[in-house]
């Protein structure tokens, strides 16, 4: 018997004992998710640094052009022959895996995506941390759901711990950590979510923090608004950040069809390939004016450019060196990403975010000296702003530069331009840079379900026909015998020829709950609400989900497309759920055969 089963027992036996709830389990389980990932984000920064100094640390400039190449040269073979998960940014394959594979990720995805993004990012790939331990702390979550042989929906819990564990224990933003895997990985708020979520947050962050010591990413000068003249222009600043973020995610796409599909030469030398020309596009960035930067150790656009952005921050740089490296940073993150090699590009869209607000804060403070703030302000709110722009998570992204910078003060104009971002963004690309991956292989999801999975699924396959209805004159009496008997919380009220009338809920009974005195007054047309939220039997069960988000009920009642008010049958939210699951497995097992494979 395995150490894991052993445990596994132990657990359970002192769970019954103490008549512990399995959702207490879980919140155990979560500790475990957050110690191992804060661990591992430890471990993964080192072997950042490690590969770093193995390839900048001899002063070897010359040789710039091919160290991104010798990187790529090793990330190939590992993405393409040991985990095909590891490569790019890796979100997108956490947000399947919840969506689409009951949360189940191969440990190996852990190792792989460990040690190809920190190779990738050590040779100066334009890629960030942040991709790669979301999928790593997802990894570690889904190996632990598994081993404790956990259900498909406490496992999804335990991916979303490890996400928001990896984003709090990298950024040191454990608030942001939370709210990006809840908003963007498992598009659920509940309180069962949320508790596990939140402690394995904070406990990554505590580990990290107790090693790497409690410092912001960015030492961020004290900016503040200087007047109310300067919403307009982080409005203004918001809407560039939303063109620059669409402009970033629809040349990656690009690229990457290019390399996929274009260039054919075997897939593990393509990392290679894109790391040659991104060595020449760093000899590019060399040759820019780089005065008042700090001393650069690679090119600005080489790995996450944080040096480079403190420097914008503290307001340095020149407009047209700006504009050249928002220019030559999507250039260098599209050949490195869209190449195949592995990154995230959280921190490549904090730089174009920096450049861009920085470009756009001398124009305006050159204009209008005495009502803008200092220019490294906006490249403050500009960070966030693209951030927002790529990803679509606009909580998020105004969550985690704050928590980065430490830096409340500007939090108005953060929260401006981020929403504008994010709304310019939407009106040219619905889709954000984590979600079109999956729209590309025809996987659209939504709310943690696969959206297009529901589109094909008709509401006939799951309403019920045999079901129970509270006629129109029935006394407070009989209503409560009906709802006790059929254990349901809503029920539909028809009239004396068959017809719908409304739908009674718990709801609807707290009104009259005190008033026994008349219990045989009060009928069911009395309490009944007559704002129907029905159902089709045509309809797609994505369309039926999102009829049952506009009420709380359990159930919606089915009609006649021709007659609305003629009843077919009802449709249960957990019948919904049920057969989406079911529908779900038979393409797992039809599907990707490491979909079921835990090794």
């Amino acid at each position: 018997m395995s150490v894991s089963d052993l445990l596994d027992r132990y657990l359970r036996k002192a769970t019954e004992k103490t008549r512990i709830s399995e959702n207490t389990y879980l919140i155990f389980l979560s500790f475990l998710v957050g110690i191992s990932t804060g661990l591992g984000a430890v471990a993964f920064r080192w072997l950042i640094l490690t590969f770093r100094d193995i390839f900048f640390g001899h002063g070897i400039a010359w040789l710039v052009p091919l160290v991104p190449m010798a990187g790529g040269l090793l990330v190939g073979p590992i993405v393409y022959f040991f985990a095909t998960e590891a490569k790019g940014h890796g979100v997108p394959e956490v947000m399947a895996a919840v969506a689409l594979k009951s949360g189940v990720i191969r440990p190996r995805v852990a190792v792989a995506k460990s040690v190809a993004s920190a190779i990738c990012i050590g040779s100066g790939g334009s890629a960030g941390r942040e991709g790669p331990i979301v999928q790593i702390g997802a990894a570690v979550g889904s190996t632990i759901g598994q081993l404790f042989k956990l259900s498909a929906d406490r496992v999804k819990v335990l991916v979303g711990c490890g996400a928001a564990a990896g984003i709090s224990a990298v950024f040191n933003a454990p608030i942001a950590g939370v709210i990006f895997a809840l908003e963007v990985i498992l598009g659920d708020f509940t309180i069962k979510t949320f508790s596990p979520v939140i402690l394995a947050s904070v406990l990554s962050s505590v580990v990290s923090r107790a090693i790497l010591r409690d410092s912001p990413a960015f030492i961020v000068p004290a900016y503040e608004l200087v007047s109310a003249w300067e919403i307009p222009m982080y409005i203004v600043l918001g809407g560039l950040a939303g063109i620059v973020a669409v402009i970033f995610t629809k040349t990656l796409y690009k690229t990457e069809d290019f390399f996929d599909y274009k260039l054919n030469i075997p897939g593990y030398l393509k990392p290679a390939l894109g790391g040659l020309l991104l060595g020449f596009t760093g000899l590019v960035a060399l040759k820019l004016n780089y005065t008042g930067f700090l001393s650069l150790s690679a090119p600005a656009v080489f790995a996450d450019g944080y040096e480079a952005v403190s420097s914008v921050l503290g307001g340095v740089g020149l407009w047209h060196t700006l504009l050249a490296l928002i220019v030559l940073k999507i250039l260098a993150t599209n050949l490195t990403l869209g190449s195949g090699n592995s990154g995230g590009i959280f921190a490549p869209s904090l730089f174009m975010g920096a450049m861009t607000g920085g470009l756009f804060g001398v124009i305006v403070h050159s204009l209008f000296p005495t009502v803008t703030a200092h220019p490294g302000a906006y490249a403050l709110v500009g960070m966030a702003a693209v951030v927002a722009g790529t990803t679509h998570a606009t909580i998020t992204s105004i969550l985690i530069v704050f928590e980065m910078t430490k830096d409340y003060r500007i939090m108005l104009a953060l929260m401006v331009a981020c929403v504008f971002s994010t709304l310019v963004a939407r009106r040219f690309l619905k889709s954000s840079i984590y979600s079109l991956k999956l729209e590309r292989k025809g996987i659209n999801i939504s709310g943690g379900r696969d959206v297009h999975l529901l589109d094909v699924l008709k509401v006939r396959e799951v309403m019920r026909t045999k079901f129970t209805t509270i006629p129109l004159n029935t006394n407070l009496d009989m209503i409560y015998h009906f709802l006790e008997e059929s254990r349901e919380t809503t029920m539909p009220v028809v009239a004396a020829d068959g017809s719908l009338y409304g739908v009674i809920s718990f709801q609807d009974l707290r009104t009259v709950l005190t008033k026994h005195d008349v219990d045989s007054l009060i009928i069911a047309s009395d309490i009944a609400s007559r704002d129907i939220v029905s159902v089709t039997e045509d309809e797609n069960l994505n369309q039926a989900l999102e009829k049952f988000g506009r009420r709380d009920f359990d159930l919606l009642p089915v009609v006649s497309h021709l007659n609305p008010s003629k009843i077919l049958g009802v449709l249960y939210r957990q019948d919904l759920i049920n057969y989406y699951n079911k529908q779900l497995m038979r393409r797992m097992v039809g599907g990707e055969d490491d979909r079921t494979i835990i090794a």
